[in-house]
């Protein structure tokens, strides 16, 4: 056997351990954290009972921040009836109430012959929640993770599925410990790609003085500091340019009085009827065989209320086609309440009304790499920001009432940074493994030059020497 000749030995094994490198190189290439694609990420936050003009009752700096660095919509349709948590469930499935099953705050299932009671907090039913799916569970089934700060019904499972993340719901726990839960889940090593924040107020304020008292205002200003370190706490975080954060409602409120009330006990008796959910939309169970008797009493009982069947109920309302809708649907006009009789009491603001009415409606702001600039829409369906909200996630939306054709013109026409990501990680990638090839090739030609070159070298004094046998 012949020996290696001693000129080859050192380029043989340089050359051998540079194409070892390369080699783990190329194949550590596609998981470099600086190729990792930048998920797009969202934070939807909910002030409950926000009407859309309370950030002119007051001066409010941080609702106004928002708008200028990102887009306001003036008018946002929420879905009858216009309660807490019917609407908050329509921002996240996309579907009218009758569609999704959360159609009431307060509902009976004559099927299952259960309750639900956002009053006696009895809302952990899964059964009434999985006549629709959330966006969350949506986001988990396509490999994401979401995080969910105290929105209603995200402590519930719900086909199966629970939020990666969720605080079980506690009224006591500050707006900002919500904040930072959710800002950790947001830059964990495992972050979320979608959070949800909800607040009590200005709901919980609003029903007991009533939007138009001057006490609002108070209220009215403390969100909007509340707003102000949300995004002074994404600022810190290094969240505020990448995430797209939506500020919106369920609702607004209307201004109510003990001189417009409507006594169901001047009309009929309390024995024929069992009210399931309360003013201003009342929901009513007529007593076995009674149901007649009960709507004739009460269909023109007073100017101020409106009193359906079922199936009268108008199709602009959406709001007919489901179990836990009750036989009859007694409506009272805005600023009225419908009560057994005064000694029921009644609330100095309320909501519930005809979705119509310009008093019901939300606020809603985008900001974030997603969203135009200064800029105003004029009207949305909050139906639509279902579509909306998939779209920015990347994820597949489910058969819903929106339309995202009527929002996408909020819309950045630039990609957004965090959808550009896929693309700056492959220039990048495809840059630096150019430049190590380049590289690469450089230090083996060098080396071939020089293998050759000591080959040639050994070639002239082997002459002399005799080979070796073995």
């Amino acid at each position: 056997m012949l020996p290696q000749k001693r000129g080859q030995i050192p380029s043989r094994i340089a050359m051998s351990s540079l194409w070892k490198v390369l080699g783990i190189f190329l194949v550590s290439l596609p998981s470099a954290p600086c190729l990792q694609p930048v998920q797009p990420r969202v934070l939807l936050v909910s002030f409950d009972g926000f009407r859309w003009d309370y950030i002119y009752r007051v001066p409010t700096p941080n609702f106004h921040y928002a708008m200028k660095n990102g887009v306001h919509v003036r008018q946002v349709t929420n879905v009858f009836i216009t309660k807490t948590y019917p609407n908050h469930y329509t921002l996240l499935t996309g579907l009218y109430a009758e569609s999704h099953g959360i159609v009431a705050n307060e509902m009976y299932d004559p099927v299952l012959k259960e309750t639900f009671s956002l009053n006696k907090m009895n809302t952990h039913n899964s059964r009434f929640w999985e006549e629709a799916s959330p966006v969350w569970v949506t986001n988990q089934r396509e490999g994401h993770k979401s995080g969910a700060a105290m929105w209603p019904g995200t402590d519930v499972k719900i086909h199966g599925v629970l939020p990666t993340h969720y605080m079980p719901y506690n009224e006591s726990v500050p707006f900002e410990d919500r904040v930072a839960k959710l800002i950790e889940w947001f830059t964990s090593e495992e972050p979320i790609n979608f959070g949800l924040l909800y607040w009590e107020q200005p709901d919980e304020t609003g029903h007991v003085l009533g939007p138009e008292n001057p006490l609002m205002e108070a209220i009215i200003s403390d969100i909007d500091r509340k707003l102000g370190y949300l995004i002074s706490e994404l600022k810190k975080a290094k969240l505020w340019d990448v995430i797209n954060v939506i500020v919106t409602s369920d609702h607004g409120m209307s201004q109510s009085s003990s001189e417009r009330l409507i006594e169901l006990d001047q009309y009929v008796s309390r024995e024929l009827y069992e009210v399931i959910d309360h003013s201003p939309a009342v929901a009513i169970l007529p007593k076995e065989g009674k149901l007649d008797e009960v709507y004739e009493a009460l269909a023109s009982a007073h100017p101020n209320m409106t009193v359906y069947k079922k199936e009268q109920i108008p199709d602009r309302f959406h709001y007919k086609h489901n179990r836990k809708i009750q036989p009859i649907l007694a409506v009272a006009d805005k600023g009225w309440e419908i009560v057994h009789n005064k000694t029921d009491g009644f609330l100095f603001g309320n909501h519930g009304y005809d979705n119509t009415v310009p008093e019901m409606h939300p606020i809603f702001l985008a900001v974030g790499p997603a969203f135009r600039k200064n800029a105003t829409k004029q009207f949305m369906n909050a139906t639509d920001l279902y579509p909306l909200l998939c779209h920015l996630l990347g994820i597949n939306p489910l058969p819903n009432n929106g339309s995202f054709n009527a929002v996408k013109d909020i819309l950045a026409e630039k990609v957004p940074a965090a959808r550009r990501a896929d693309s700056y990680s492959t220039v990048i990638g495809v840059f630096l493994g150019s430049l190590l090839v380049l590289i690469f090739t450089a230090v083996f030609v060098k080396h071939f030059v020089l293998a050759q070159a000591n080959s040639m070298q050994i070639r002239h004094t082997e002459v002399a020497q005799p080979l070796l046998q073995d």
